[in-house]
């Protein structure tokens, strides 16, 4: 069964397109199949998997705006082994001609119903804000990855996004779950970072990803060489990370199928 896992944080600078590039391109290298989908105008999932934001011909712009289809939009990122759905600044206009749609929460989700059996693993990159295109990539999701910097703001945001993932679950979208909290840019020595990564493990126990992703050069790198840390530096810590990452993502899917069969 496929699983749509929306990486999501209002806030900005806290890792989630690292994450979505680096996860999906860690799963596919795994044989599992991936889709990527870039719902942030900046593009920069895009940029950060090699294709070139300027260059696009169609886009998930145009796929929400029902210009052409997901299928028509793909692009294949044979380096990383996934398949995209692009962005770039097109996708503002979309949000704003979505707001006035008749059923404008589910255009993501009703778009992918033609390609989501062909899929392990979508992950979509969400804006750093609640707006419809956050509210379109929660509709369509069963699970929301939280990336977050372990720092004292971190749990005011967080609240917010929660009670936002509730709203979701109970007006439209009742399999939406919290499939975890990442926490991301991870110094150890910074005495604030492990009083705040305690209290997340207090709070929220399980939820909280065992796997914590470092401050890495090499990980902040690879976006500009337009690869995913494995492909750039798969020996760093960074990649090491995210391989780590997929693995524990792999071992709890299998243990919620088991429980649930």
């Amino acid at each position: 069964m496929t699983k749509i896992i929306t990486v999501a944080n209002q806030k900005g600078g806290v890792g989630k397109t690292t994450t979505t590039v680096n996860l999906a391109a860690a799963l596919a290298a795994t044989k599992r199949r991936v889709l990527l989908i870039d719902m942030d105008p900046q593009g920069n999932a895009t940029m950060g998997s090699g294709v070139d934001k300027h260059q696009l011909k169609v886009s998930i712009c145009d796929v929400l705006l029902g210009d052409t289809t997901v299928t028509q939009a793909l692009f294949r990122v044979e380096q990383a082994g996934y398949d995209i759905l692009p962005a770039n600044a097109d996708l503002t206009a979309a949000e704003v001609q979505l707001v006035n749609r008749i059923g404008r929460e589910k255009v993501l989700s009703l778009a992918l119903e033609v390609v989501v059996k062909n899929y392990d693993y979508i992950f979509i990159d969400c804006p750093p804000s609640l707006n419809m295109l956050t509210v379109n990539a929660l509709v369509a999701a069963s699970g929301v990855m939280i990336p977050m910097q372990c720092e004292y703001y971190a749990l005011e945001g967080l609240s917010s996004l929660l009670d936002t993932i509730e709203q979701i679950r109970i007006s439209v979208n009742p399999q939406i779950k919290l499939e975890g909290l990442l926490r991301t840019m991870y110094d150890p020595r910074n005495n604030l970072a492990n009083d705040v990564s305690a209290e997340l493990i207090e709070h929220f126990g399980d939820q909280v990803y065992r796997t914590v992703i470092p401050r890495n050069i090499r990980l902040a790198e690879a976006p500009s060489y337009g690869k995913p840390i494995l492909q750039y530096d798969r020996n760093s810590r960074g990649s090491m990370a995210y391989i780590a990452l997929a693995g524990e993502v792999l071992r709890r899917d299998a243990k919620q199928t088991h429980y649930t069969n």
